[in-house]
């Protein structure tokens, strides 16, 4: 029997600063562990001032993480100490998996006085924490989009629609990632794989992702939903945009400081100190 998911919990996203200074807004990160395991943390980075972001993310390094880089809006140039080179623009997914170590930057630009995006965080359980570090690098016009009726467009980056699935594939925690848009007073559902963490980010319009108690969320507001095999969600009168994601929690202890997400504190000591000694990058097995 179907059981579609309640809401558990909202939260609107609140302004932060990271990098060498970019304005950002996170909807969830290091206080909100373990809640959406194994998402670690989601920063939304739209603006329309240059001095917001322009500062980007120079050189850091990461350990025991994936990150995902989706640009609506302008580019990001992105460079590594493995020697990878190259730039996202709209529409395009990075999918980086930095395992036991890699080194990068990541520098945000405008396209026609335009910029944004996000950046999602998942964490890799112990037994992937110190694979070889991989990109999945997905050019726009290679993301599927599905249009089952005339007001609902999904793009599949990852995961599967009906008999659609997205080009990121492979990935440790079996994630699901949807860029869903819906008309004016649409009603929408979806299967979810029971017992998988779900997730909601609205970016346009409004809706209500309830159908007993209809709250109406709108731009900037996640939605935690609690457990099922599906979700709902019903638009207002001006339609809705909003990203789902759903993936397997990993249930294992988070040790988490700056960049690198360990198991353990000790894992954490012994990573800062390969990056300061210069032996934080790993040759590959």
């Amino acid at each position: 029997m179907e059981q579609v998911r309640g809401v558990e919990r909202v939260l609107t996203a609140y302004a932060t600063v990271e990098g060498a200074g970019v304005r950002l807004h996170r909807a969830f990160g290091y206080y909100e562990v373990p809640q959406f395991d194994p998402f670690l943390m989601l920063d939304d980075f739209r603006s329309k001032k240059p001095e917001d972001y322009l500062a980007g993310f120079p050189w850091h390094p990461h350990r025991g993480i994936e990150t995902v880089t989706y640009i609506l809006e302008g580019f990001v140039d992105h460079e590594d100490s493995l020697g990878n080179t190259g730039s996202i623009g709209a529409g395009d997914v990075q999918w980086m998996t930095a395992g036991s170590g890699i080194i990068h930057q990541e520098m945000p630009g405008p396209v026609n006085d335009h910029m944004g995006g996000f950046q999602l965080w998942v964490n890799l359980p112990r037994s992937s924490k110190m694979m070889d570090p991989r990109y999945q690098e997905i050019k726009g016009k290679a993301i599927p989009v599905l249009k089952p009726r005339r007001d609902i467009s999904i793009r599949v980056i990852s995961g599967r629609v009906n008999k659609t699935s997205g080009p990121v594939r492979d990935i440790v925690a079996d994630p699901e990632f949807l860029d869903i848009s819906l008309g004016p007073d649409t009603v929408f559902t979806h299967p979810v794989q029971p017992g998988y963490t779900a997730i909601a980010y609205v970016i346009g319009g409004e809706g209500t992702f309830d159908e007993k108690e209809g709250h109406r969320m709108g731009n900037q507001d996640l939605i935690l939903f609690g457990d099922g095999s599906s979700f709902w969600v019903r638009s207002s009168g001006s339609g809705m945009r909003f990203i789902f994601l759903s993936a397997k929690p990993i249930g294992e202890p988070v040790a988490w400081r700056g960049p690198i997400v360990m198991n353990t504190r000790e894992e954490l000591r012994l990573a800062y100190k390969e990056y300061a000694d210069g032996t934080f990058i790993r040759k590959k097995a």
